[in-house]
């Protein structure tokens, strides 16, 4: 062994050369030392594990694991020593010794025949097990070591070696065995399933067990194969790419097996690559995760880590559906069909990513040279073309690089295939390599730029400049609502220096839309210096100058539509809608003159009005528009900001303003911006969290209830019959509309009747067809072809195949917009909508807290927050954590209370907090009813009527001291007395006499911590009456010696812990009377009681081994002895102990004669 030592060392080298040199040594010198053993006659090996009875209790030596796995019986010293150092070095991440010694094991494996297969596996099992103490590294190299390992006896051959062992006379051990392959397997599918980034290798290496088994003459060969079949598809039924690889392997070794079942219900045809089973191979093979709602046909997929190495399995696929020229093996399956699904429009599809792309395009690399003149065509599909010229074209797209090394292999792929190179040259200028890619990237740099632009509005940390900002306002206003006739280069508008060509699509103008309002809501939610005079301020949603950004958006609208010359309205809005948008945006012109208190809501009441014509002008064409919320904000502002009410002589009120049962503006304008938040844009959510952060100042109590009641709880039945009703409602209104638009004459006759209808109908036909021939010759024109306008062949034969392939995308979403507008609205999740709306109602109840604390509004918040924290369910933890931030973060630690309250109300409310802490079994929500309980305390406090609230907490002290099931805590009152300790103190005889009451001792313990946090709060309270305080501390002295005798006596059961809080108590009550009076609280405290209540704690044989509860009574000795009267001419103590108790003394003299009666001052924190 000592000649082979230094080998081991160059395993691990970096050097390629190095560890081939090493590994052919040791190897050579192993097999010398091993043709020299002479076998002995009682030597033994057990199947299996390989142990034997000499060897079984032998401990492991200084520089490996237990002999006891049998390699020392058929093998040299040197031999058994080098596999066991081979298998513990797999485990080593020094360098490339993981390399190394495999390499060695495999071939030392191979050459050696006087080992078995479950020798090895068993050596490598257990020097490759996991520990529960093991470092992440240390758990991927046991991990890495055991993969290795197996690899190396499935690599060597010893899995399938039909040798046997002559281990004696009379017996004999076959080298491997069925059981030793089902290990392997079953290990290699663990250590898949393990770890998502080891399953590829784990599986690969189970392909080479299957490989090894093909080519082997075991007597157990059909055995193991059908072992693996039910190991990889009866017991695993999840689906791989490596599961895919192993299928297709089996299927062509086992072909008798019921293939069909073991397939379903993955895959309807039981080969895999059959036509019907290539979209679910698809979602397979680019390793995406899907759910299968019907659980039939989807099949269930893994998900891993991308990587750039493509998977083996496309090796595997390719080589059954390409075999090559050299294979002997005939094609199987449509390779066109599979590369059209599986890679076209899988891995290349418009909404892949750039990884799957990476993917498809070394498909295609290697699906390359294997092609002929017929199947070379199947490759160059159209999202491949598409994609294969986008990222060529320029080098900075991110695939450009292996675009590039594509272009270089199907040059070279035709340098060795000349004849093949027409077909090439056919296939690059055919349809799918037309020029009309160059329109197609113009189009797609458009909703890059709208993209880009966007990003610009929305990202916080781009400092904003009004001129800017403004410009891509104006480029998104006019290329969204307006189509340019004809330019004007000295515009003050940049979109209109040049007319876009081609024209902008239908697609680009609603991005444009969506956008322009995308940025409307971000900007509202950005701050502005704000410069009026001297002043500045800081303003949301308004420009530098004070005006709101979707006021100067309404005005470059204006402006271009006066200019008819250059530019026209895209979508006409019905006159109608337009003499509301007018009356909106003159009274907006009135609104911006109001002055005085009520500018504030003036100005909300403006981004309203505006915010709701732009989302007129921004709606889409076709699209029903609503104009209830524009009207119903026209008549509020009228009637809230009339100009009547400032003029002197008196006039006759409208109707609705003398109407009572008209609700008030500033409720009309509440419901108009919850409606806005039951939309799903986000537009409108930040345009009526701003409005209704302006309008906070001028809400009343019907408003705050309209908000309130969209917080309640409902059935989801309930809502489901709501939506129900809303859809019956708009077909019973559209029925309605069709009797009012018809026939003038009602006599007429049945049959005129159903003729008029057929000419209706007809004519609905119709005009649905002239939109959708408008749509078509818009996709069209975008793409640089005008539509034609004749009947003539002539004009048709003007379209070539080129042309009509360039439109394929555009008109195939036209078709797709056109059968999406047939679908009904069904299937949506209402109770989840309806979550949704609350956490945006719940905004608006925070805007109200932050904007309004001292209203005494506030109030009527409270106890809807707290039903919304109570009644919501875990799918609406993000509803009630939300609902639980209000209440703590923003009400409850509000530094202004509420003014003018109604006392009743309070306490209503309060009553309703302590009820609720008394049943409520959950901590968390009792923290926050303890913080809503001292918020209104400070309330009540702040009005000087703070009584009925201590008279609360007295009675919830008795039900948590006095009732078993009580779900009230200790911190409940620890929070009341440390926040309101002058009024806390009231509760001292409660606390008391109820500890004495107490439901067991665990709650008479937690009484004696509030009494202790009590006293320790003396120094908090001020200047407080010393009788009072000298009156408590008598009885407390009392009770505290009846409990600590009682139970030294076993008249009551208390533990030596909460005895000493008993102690601890009448400590802390000590140390705060001596403060307060060193000198008469000496009378307090009964010095010899406590002396002997000590030497009966020191003989009690309970206590007798607490040797800290004596202390304490000594300790409250020592505090209550008499001060003795310090001289003023007394020398300096002699030691720092003594200076400091003399210090103390004087310090507590002095406090006795400055004690003075203050009065009691509230809390305000």
């Amino acid at each position: 062994m000592t000649t082979t030592l230094p080998l081991f060392w160059h395993l691990s080298s970096t050097s390629k050369k190095e560890r081939l040199d090493a590994s052919v040594k040791l190897i050579g010198a192993l097999e010398q030392f091993q043709s020299q053993l002479v076998p002995t006659n009682n030597s033994r090996v057990t199947p299996g594990s390989g142990s034997d009875e000499e060897d079984g209790d032998e401990e492991e030596d200084e520089e490996g694991p237990s002999k006891s796995d049998g390699l020392d019986l058929l093998n040299v010293q040197d031999v058994s020593y080098s596999i066991r150092r081979l298998v513990r070095g797999l485990a080593s991440p020094r360098e490339s010794s993981r390399l190394g010694f495999a390499v060695a094991l495999t071939e030392l494996l191979s050459r050696i025949q006087t080992v078995t297969c479950a020798q090895i596996v068993a050596l490598i099992v257990n020097g490759s097990k996991v520990q529960g103490s093991m470092s992440g590294q240390e758990e991927r190299d046991v991990l890495f070591a055991r993969l290795f390992g197996l690899t190396a006896v499935i690599q060597s051959g010893l899995i399938v070696r039909t040798g046997t062992l002559n281990t004696s006379a009379s017996s004999a051990t076959d080298a491997s065995a069925l059981s030793s392959f089902e290990e392997v397997i079953k290990e290699l599918l663990v250590l898949g399933e393990k770890k998502s980034w080891l399953r590829e290798s784990a599986w690969w290496t189970i392909n080479l067990a299957i490989d090894a088994l093909k080519d082997s003459q075991v007597a157990w060969r059909s055995d193991a194969g059908l072992c693996t079949i039910r190991q990889c598809f009866v017991d695993h039924d999840t689906w791989s790419p490596e599961k895919v690889a192993l299928t297709l392997k089996l299927q062509t070794l086992y072909p008798d097996q019921d293939w069909r079942k073991l397939c379903s219900p993955a895959f309807k045809n039981p080969y895999l690559l059959h036509a019907g089973n290539l979209q679910n191979l698809a979602c397979i093979l680019k390793e995406s995760g899907i759910e299968d709602n019907d659980g039939a046909d989807v099949p269930k997929t893994t998900t891993g880590n991308w990587k750039p190495q493509l998977h083996f399995v496309w090796d595997t696929i390719l080589d059954q559906l390409l075999p090559g020229q050299n294979s002997s093996q005939s094609p199987r399956g449509s390779f066109q069909e599979f590369f059209r699904i599986v890679v076209d429009e899988s891995l290349f599809s418009s909404t892949a990513s750039i990884e799957r792309k990476y993917w498809g395009f070394q498909v295609f690399q290697k699906a390359l040279p294997r092609v002929t003149q017929d199947t070379m065509p199947m490759l160059f599909t159209k999202n491949f073309m598409r994609t294969w010229i986008n990222h060529l074209s320029k080098p900075d797209r991110y695939l450009h690089k292996i675009a590039r090394q594509t272009a270089t292999d199907v040059q070279a792929f035709v340098q060795s295939n000349p004849q093949l190179g027409f077909a090439l040259i056919l296939q690059l200028t055919g349809v799918n390599g037309s020029h009309h890619e160059d329109i197609r990237a113009i189009n797609s740099r458009r909703s890059w730029i709208i993209e880009q632009l966007g990003g610009l509005i929305r990202s916080g940390s781009i400092p904003k400049n009004d001129d800017w900002v403004q410009s891509i306002l104006d480029w998104l206003v006019v290329h969204g609502l307006f189509t340019v006739k004809k330019k004007i280069e000295k515009s003050h508008f940049l979109a209109l220096h040049s007319i876009p060509n081609p024209v902008f699509s239908d697609e680009h103008r609603q991005s444009c839309r969506t956008r322009l309002l995308t940025c409307i809501g971000d900007l509202n939610t950005q701050t502005s210096v704000v410069k009026s005079g001297d002043k500045t301020s800081k303003m949301s949603a308004v420009a530098s100058d004070g005006e709101f950004w979707v006021s100067t958006v309404l005005k470059t609208i204006q402006t271009l539509m006066a200019d008819s010359k250059h530019v026209s309205l895209q979508n006409n809005l019905e006159d109608d809608v337009l003499v509301h948008c007018t009356k909106a945006q003159e009274l907006t012109a009135h609104l911006k003159t109001v002055t005085d208190e009520r500018q504030e809501a003036a100005k909300g009441v403006i981004l309203l009005l505006s915010a709701t014509v732009l989302e007129q002008y921004c709606s889409d064409e076709g699209d029903e528009i609503n104009t209830e919320a524009l009207e119903a904000s026209i008549d509020g502002a009228t009637r809230m900001f009339s100009p009547s009410k400032k003029s002197k002589k008196g006039r006759k009120s409208t109707s609705a303003d003398t109407d009572p049962s008209a609700p008030e503006p500033v409720d009309v304008f509440v419901d108009t911006i919850i409606g806005f938040l039951e939309k799903s844009t986000a537009y409108m959510r930040t345009v009526g969290n701003q409005v209704f952060a302006l309008l906070s100042g001028a809400v009343q109590e019907s408003a705050i209830d309209l908000i309130v009641t969209q917080l309640e709880r409902r059935d989801p039945a309930e809502l489901l019959e709501d939506a129900d009703e809303d859809v019956e409602m708009e077909v019973i209104d559209d029925e309605q509309d069709t009797d009012l638009n018809g026939s003038d004459d009602s006599e007429e006759e049945s049959d005129e009747d159903v003729a008029g209808k057929g000419n209706d109908e007809d004519s609905n036909d119709e005009e649905e067809d002239i939109e959708l021939r408008r749509k078509i010759e818009e996709a069209l024109r975008v793409n640089g072809i005008e539509a034609a306008t004749g009947d003539s062949d002539e004009e048709e034969e003007l379209m070539d195949d080129d042309q009509m392939m360039a439109i394929d995308e555009q008109l195939a979403a036209v078709f797709k917009t056109r059968a999406n507008e047939k679908k009904t609205g069904k299937g949506v999740d209402v109770q989840r909508e309806a979550t949704h709306f609350k956490n945006r109602v719940l905004d608006l109840v925070d805007t109200f807290a932050k904007k309004q604390p001292s209203s005494p509004l506030i109030l009527r918040l409270l106890s809807p927050l707290i039903d919304l924290i109570s009644g919501t369910g875990l799918d609406e933890r993000q509803l009630s954590d939300k609902a639980k931030g209000i209440l703590r973060s923003r009400i409850t630690k509000s530094k202004d209370l509420p003014n003018n309250i109604d006392m009743e109300l309070v306490l209503t409310i309060a009553s309703d907090v302590h009820t609720r802490a008394r049943k409520v079994h959950s901590s968390d929500m009792l923290a926050t009813l303890s913080q809503c309980s001292l918020y209104l305390f400070r309330i009540l406090a702040h009005s000087n009527s703070e009584k009925p609230l201590v008279q609360l907490y007295q009675e919830s002290l008795a039900d948590f001291l006095g009732r078993k099931n009580s779900a009230l805590n200790s911190s409940f009152f620890q929070d009341f007395i440390r926040r309101h300790s002058a009024f806390a103190w009231i509760l001292r005889n409660d606390l008391l006499d109820l500890s004495g009451r107490a439901v067991n001792a665990y709650r008479q313990g937690q009484a004696y911590q509030l009494l202790e946090t009590l006293m320790s709060q003396l120094s908090a309270m001020g200047d407080i009456n010393f009788s009072e305080v000298a009156e408590f501390a008598s009885r407390l002295q009392k009770v505290s010696l009846e409990v600590v005798t009682d139970a030294c006596t076993d008249k009551v059961s208390l533990s030596a812990a909460q005895l000493r809080e008993v102690l601890k108590l009448a400590l802390v009550a000590a140390r705060q009377t001596q403060r307060l009076d060193p000198v008469s609280h000496a009378e307090i405290w009964q010095l010899d009681s406590w002396r002997s209540l000590a030497g009966r704690l020191s003989s009690s044989e309970r206590f007798k081994k607490s040797a800290g509860l004596p202390k304490m009574c000594e300790q409250i000795v020592r505090i209550t002895k008499p001060v003795p009267s310090v001289k003023t001419d007394a020398p300096a103590p002699k030691t720092k102990r003594k200076a400091e108790e003399s210090l103390e003394t004087e310090d507590a003299s002095n406090v006795s004669k400055k004690l003075k009666r203050k009065k009691i001052k509230s809390d305000k924190t």
